[in-house]
């Protein structure tokens, strides 16, 4: 029988308080967040608007963990350099802001950076299928990119499961990862789709319990789906 896939957890600072962000950002890191994932949104390819590269470098001064910045953006190529510049370690952005995916996958990386796509609900995984061989790593959002706290759209997770198939028969070195609306009672389901990482968001940073108390149930409920 195969060893169970490490999932990883990556903590997402939408909900969490801005104005406790380095203490937010270290109570993740000491419940054993794996990485963190920022989301960067610039009122044009989603309505909201977030935060730039100053947040993006107060997480990496909070943190010795990976950051992987989320371009939810209309013109990702600008924010490249100084997101990476701030301590961005992966750079990821939608495949429905680009006509030329590939180029600026190769933009990215020369800023010395991973680089990655994300797929909205609307977008078939056929649509990143040919672009396997050159991903670090491949998001498929669960929720309509641009508002934390949304429900999961649990059809997605079929999307999941076609890409982890691909990426296994391809044998691609590329991490799966699932966003929006993740929480311990349908993490399992992620789990048993094939993912590598999942986001959580107001599943750490909520007014319920610890972002220590919660990565505990979210690593539980992960566990429980690995269980032989």
């Amino acid at each position: 029988m195969s060893e169970p896939r490490t999932v990883r957890i990556a903590p997402s600072i939408l909900t969490a308080d801005f104005g406790r962000l380095a203490e937010a950002v270290r109570a993740a890191d000491d419940g054993g967040a794996d990485l963190f994932h920022l989301d960067v949104m610039d009122g044009h390819f989603v309505p909201e608007l977030t935060f730039g590269p100053l947040i993006v470098g107060a997480v990496r001064k909070a943190t010795r963990l990976p950051i992987e910045v989320h371009l939810m953006v209309a013109r990702p190529r600008e924010q490249f350099a100084p997101l990476a510049e701030a301590g961005a370690q992966t750079l990821l952005f939608h495949v429905e802001a680009t006509d030329d995916p590939a180029a600026l996958l190769a933009e990215a990386r020369a800023q010395g950076c991973a680089a990655g796509l994300a797929i909205s609900p609307e977008t078939p995984a056929d649509a990143v299928r040919s672009l396997l061989p050159s991903l670090d790593e491949v998001i498929v959002m669960l929720v309509h990119p641009g508002r934390g706290g949304q429900q999961m759209l649990s059809e997605h997770l079929e999307k999941v499961r076609q890409l982890r198939g691909w990426i296994d028969e391809g044998g691609f070195d590329v991490a799966l990862e699932v966003d929006g609306g993740v929480k311990t009672h349908n993490a399992a389901s992620c789990v048993e789709a094939g993912v590598d990482i999942i986001v959580a968001g107001s599943a750490v940073y909520n007014d319920r319990e610890t972002p220590q108390r919660s990565l505990a149930a979210l690593r539980g409920a992960i566990s429980v789906a690995q269980a032989p």
